[in-house]
């Protein structure tokens, strides 16, 4: 443990105790957690950031939408408005958060709605005209007013939450215990090499319960990169020079893929969810050639020349057969 963890590290304790106690009384049902008429799925993590999320809520979306009327539900994180919003897919991020954006911009025919309050938002959403019948929660497994169907717990091959601490030492949001409320858990961003010893150790480290599912995923990167005119093959970059700009948790994975792809490019990186400053905005424009993620890409479009914006799709894929998941997942959506 380094030196300011340990500083921070009584703080830490204090946070998990408070969260521990707080688990128990939803857990003793001392506090209220609402159950409602339609299957909710809540995908989610112990970490802050950087678990595959998005691409996991696209997976479940792509898996049920052509049989169920889907709706996702965010917070919309560091977007300028409160209270409950109904996506059209005109609004910018700002105004609603980046991941929202993108889910209403690549399935239109989706509901997608954000509001930092879920329960009230679940509520509104099932006074719809045309109501969704499952509704899929992002990033909502800390909150426990809503009584989910399924959770789904995501932590990243190269940050296990077994291996970290409880906020401000670590980056957990609440202790490792909460995994427990979890009935599927995904190692997420996994090598494609991942051996079954290996598999083995992180079921342990982790500490899998009785009738808890273990599944194992990784990313796959698009071979086009695109904007909102057209797509290029991703090899086309290799004798152009570009910039890669990133505001997300973790750009390394996206960062050695382009290099074994054996591009180079200069990198300009920035915090998770940033909000460019006209300064940066600036800077960014002056480069011939942009490739971004698509996260960041729902931030940059429309503040700088689209013409030379690209993003980089990903989405996720298990390593082994996933026909149990998809089951598992279509049997908690059917309607009740």
């Amino acid at each position: 443990m380094g030196k300011a963890r340990k500083l921070l590290y009584p703080v830490s304790l204090l946070y998990g105790g408070i969260m521990r106690l707080r688990n128990n009384f939803y857990d003793r049902r001392l506090f209220d957690s609402h159950s409602f008429e339609v299957p909710v799925i809540c995908v989610g993590n112990l970490s802050v950031g950087g678990t595959g999320k998005s691409p996991m809520v696209e997976y479940l979306i792509t898996l049920l939408k052509d049989e169920l009327k889907v709706a996702t539900l965010s917070r919309g994180y560091k977007r300028s408005t409160s209270g409950f919003h109904l996506l059209s897919g005109q609004e910018s991020a700002a105004e609603t958060g980046d991941e929202p954006l993108q889910f209403k911009t690549k399935f239109p025919n989706v509901i997608v709605a954000v509001d930092e309050k879920r329960s009230r938002g679940i509520n509104i959403l099932l006074q719809l005209n045309m109501p969704p019948s499952v509704i899929l929660l992002d990033d909502a497994f800390q909150h426990r007013k809503v009584s989910a169907d399924l959770n789904i717990l995501l932590t990243p091959y190269h940050n296990l939450y077994s291996d970290d601490l409880v906020l401000p030492a670590g980056n957990l949001r609440e202790p490792v215990s909460g995994a427990n409320r979890a009935q599927v858990i995904v190692v997420t961003k996994c090598p494609e090499s991942l051996s079954e010893g290996e598999r083995n150790k992180i079921r342990e480290k982790l500490d899998i319960k009785q009738g808890q599912q273990l599944y194992f995923s990784k990313v796959l990167y698009g071979e086009q990169a695109v904007n909102q005119d057209s797509s290029v093959d991703i090899e086309s970059f290799r004798n152009k020079e570009f910039c890669l700009v990133t505001g997300i948790a973790n750009p390394a994975p996206l960062v050695n893929h382009l290099k074994d792809l054996d591009l180079k490019f200069e990198h300009l990186e920035f915090p998770d969810h940033h909000n460019f400053t006209s300064a940066e905005l600036e800077r960014i424009n002056e480069q011939n050639l942009l490739l971004t993620t698509e996260k960041d890409y729902m931030r940059l479009k429309g503040e700088v020349d689209e013409a030379k914006l690209f993003y980089l799709p990903i989405k996720t894929a298990f390593l082994d057969d996933h026909t149990k998941f998809d089951q598992l997942i279509k049997s908690k959506a059917i309607k009740k």
